[in-house]
């Protein structure tokens, strides 16, 4: 029996090692789904300024009345010098423009007075006469608001767009016969519930029925372009619909890239999280203002799309418009025929003052000097001919008046070999953060529940006779199954244990006030409050960290207690310990109480004293874990025998029939 039960698992497990593999290698695939050559330019690419278009994107600025005064100030300059400099057409700030948490860095709330440093920095600064100010809001600008109507939705009244445009919404700019259009992508929930279960975004039916009809109202052209910006990466982005985000941009022909932010990089694991989406558009997320000061310019040069991401200060800057860099060249997008016949390397160069010269290399060639053409554009002839097959290297070095210098490099290939984006970015942008969170939360359920059933059942076999009871072996996972199977045998224990966990995915984890003055329920499932329903996206990464960080060491504490408890009373074990002893075995209950009670107490922060008392998730279960590990010190004999019946082995120690049935015991033995 026990070799069927291992049998099983196996192949259980490599049924489902199986599909993960699938899923990944599908996901990691380059392939795009995308339709070709709709889109491709037929330009000749010369030295000319024409077809030519560059912006900027800012992100996750935080604007903090309690953190980082640099923040602001910086921020003001990057407005008045850097945007004074580059001169962009536009200018995409998308998202979480303010920082909106409490002074503890715990709570979220709107304050006015960040909202009011935003909108006099811009007014300050003359935003509106240097470039169009395209803002929208993200996760963080959304903490605590009821909906668009409310007090609290202070991007309304601040921003430039929130009064015009309050949700999704497009602009067109028009040069020559050449159309590009920046459209916005509003996921913020409504209502937006305080941090943390604010992380995910959500698309609800009537939002994306708006953003179909904004892509419908844009005009087909092949020399037409459309450009999407949001605050949420499509990876947190869910919805109400069988539409998912990636398909609805997707399907949109003129599109060629969508820009975010949200991430920050990840904590720093992901400083380049870039990815081209099956759907066939690219995805650029884009590092934080708040702490790492990072900004990105981009052009569309002639067709191509092109960036780089700067770091504040870091001047001059420059961007290599043609040849494109390999790896962000877009097969379905883009013609790299235009390339091969382009007579010119095409460079934008900005500084803080004139640009002195420009120069570039190719490989291990000679250095050309670059002729200003008009504005930031630099040009130099070449013979693209010469550079047809594999990958190639070209070199920039930029120089200004007052002696500042900046130089670079990037990879080209004009036959279409490709290269590989890293598999972090994918796993971040092309996965659904969703799915995985439900995976972790759920996977981590069954693996706290099903085999204490399963050992319990096994025990009832073999009290039954029906299975051999298995041999004593003297290994750390033995000892471990062993505690267990001891634990399950006592119900007390047994069945708070593992109903919790169960409990977590079905029952309310609180009742507080979510969003401003508005009492509601928090489910794993979902959020109710404000008379809407928010479907369960974070709240599965929240219920799998209390999972891993309290129920599964609370399970190994407590079979271990028991199993301690069950040798005091089968071995008549001494209740005297020294100090030592008595710390090393109430220590780590202690550890994981103690986290409990800060986890509660940063939940009481978040969200209330209501939510605080009616907690089970924290606060309730604080209650549950002292009386599981009074009753596994205090176990009665009664409790005992049940497991003593296979796991008592007979010493020189005798048990007293007041004890354990001897007969019961030895009948088993």
């Amino acid at each position: 029996m026990r070799i069927t039960v291992f049998t099983i698992g196996i192949f259980i497990s490599m049924i489902l090692l199986a599909i993960f593999i699938t899923y990944v290698i599908n996901l990691l695939s380059t392939s795009s789904g995308a339709s070709e050559d709709y889109n491709k330019t037929n330009i000749n690419i010369t030295d000319s300024p024409d077809h030519l278009l560059w912006f900027l994107q800012v992100s996750d600025i935080h604007i903090s009345i309690f953190k980082d005064p640099n923040r602001i100030t910086e921020f003001k300059e990057f407005c008045d010098l850097t945007v004074g400099a580059i001169k962009p057409s536009v200018v995409l700030a998308s998202g979480d423009l303010t920082d909106a948490k409490t002074k503890d860095g715990i709570g979220s709330e709107q304050f006015e007075a960040e909202w009011r440093y935003y909108r006099d920095i811009l007014k300050e600064t003359r935003i509106k006469d240097k470039t169009l100010w395209l803002d929208i809001r993200g996760n963080h600008d959304n903490f605590n608001v009821a909906d668009l109507s409310s007090k609290q939705n202070f991007f309304t009244n601040y921003s430039i767009q929130g009064k015009l445009h309050p949700k999704s919404y497009m602009y067109q700019i028009k040069k020559r016969n050449v159309l590009y259009t920046f459209m916005g992508i509003d996921a913020c929930l409504e209502p937006g519930p305080k941090r943390p279960f604010n992380f995910i975004g959500m698309l609800d039916d009537v939002e994306i029925n708006e953003i179909n009809s904004l892509i419908d109202k844009t005009e087909l052209g092949p020399n037409n372009y459309t450009v999407f910006f949001g605050h949420f990466p499509t990876s947190c982005i869910v919805t109400t619909s069988n539409d998912k985000v990636r398909d609805i941009l997707g399907r949109h022909k003129q599109g060629i890239v969508y820009v975010c932010g949200h991430l920050h990089k990840l904590g720093g694991l992901i400083p380049k999280m870039y990815t081209l989406q099956k759907a066939g558009f690219l995805e650029l997320e884009l590092g934080d203002w708040m702490d790492n000061r990072v900004y990105r310019l981009m052009a569309i040069d002639h067709g191509f799309f092109s960036f780089k991401d700067i770091q504040h200060r870091d001047w001059p800057v420059f961007l290599v418009t043609n040849p494109k860099e390999a790896l962000f060249i877009n097969p379905s997008k883009e013609n790299l025929e235009a390339i091969r016949n382009s007579t010119h390397i095409r460079i934008l160069a900005f500084s803080l003052s004139m640009i002195d010269f420009v120069k570039v290399k190719i490989n291990d060639g000679e250095w050309i000097n670059c002729k200003r053409i008009k504005g930031p554009l630099f040009a130099a002839p070449w013979n693209p001919k010469n550079y047809l097959r594999g990958f190639h290297n070209i070199e920039v070095y930029v120089k200004d008046i007052d002696g500042r210098i900046k130089s670079d490099n990037q990879i080209f290939a004009l036959d279409g070999t490709p290269l590989s984006f890293g598999i972090l970015s994918k796993l971040a942008l092309m996965t659904d953060a969703t799915l995985i969170f439900k995976v972790f939360f759920f996977g981590t359920l069954i693996l706290t529940t099903v085999p204490a059933f399963a050992i319990r059942y096994v025990h009832l076999l073999v009290a039954d006779g029906k299975l051999v009871k298995p041999k004593i072996r003297k290994s750390l996972c033995f000892s471990w199954f062993r505690k267990f199977w001891i634990m399950s045998t006592v119900d007390r224990i047994f069945w708070p244990i593992v109903i919790y966990p169960i409990y977590l995915a079905i029952g309310p984890w609180t009742v507080g006030y979510l969003v401003e003055n508005h009492v509601g329920t928090i489910f794993a499932w979902g959020i109710f409050v404000h008379g809407a329903f928010l479907p369960g996206a974070f709240t599965y990464a929240y219920g799998f960290l209390q999972l891993v960080s309290f129920h599964i060491p609370l399970l190994f504490v407590t079979a271990n207690t028991v199993y301690f408890r069950f040798q005091e009373v089968t071995k008549k074990i001494g209740k005297k310990q020294s100090i030592k002893k008595l710390i090393c075995r109430h220590l780590p209950f202690s550890v994981i109480f103690l986290m409990q009670v800060i986890m509660a107490y940063l939940f009481w922060l978040a969200y209330g004293s209501l939510a605080f008392l009616l907690g089970p998730l924290r606060t309730w279960s604080l209650v549950l874990a002292g009386i599981l590990y009074y009753q596994s010190l205090r176990l009665p004999e009664k409790c005992i025998r049940r497991a003593a019946e296979v796991w008592y082995v007979p010493s020189n120690i005798n048990i007293t029939e007041s004890s354990i049935e001897l007969s019961t015991i030895q009948k088993t033995n």
